[in-house]
């Protein structure tokens, strides 16, 4: 199903002017780049998130963290 949506989206895409379709594929290469970022953003900070998840685990269990609302940050 997916490949049909892709390939729908091309042949609607295609039916655009050359800028009109430069515009879009623009839009989209730069989706994917952002995208790929993200990816390599998250996959670099696995370490530090692991740390820092077991630090507020440390915390919860040393009675550390106290339950607030919004009203009360």
């Amino acid at each position: 199903m997916t490949i049909q949506l892709l390939e729908k989206a091309i042949a609607e895409v295609s039916k655009r002017s050359a800028t009109e379709q430069d515009i879009i594929a623009m839009l989209i290469l730069e989706e994917l780049a952002d995208e790929q970022k993200w990816q390599i953003t998250f996959a670099d900070s696995a370490d530090k998130l692991a740390k820092l998840a077991k630090r507020v685990q440390n915390d919860i269990k040393a009675g550390r963290v106290r339950k607030m609302g919004f009203d009360e940050l």
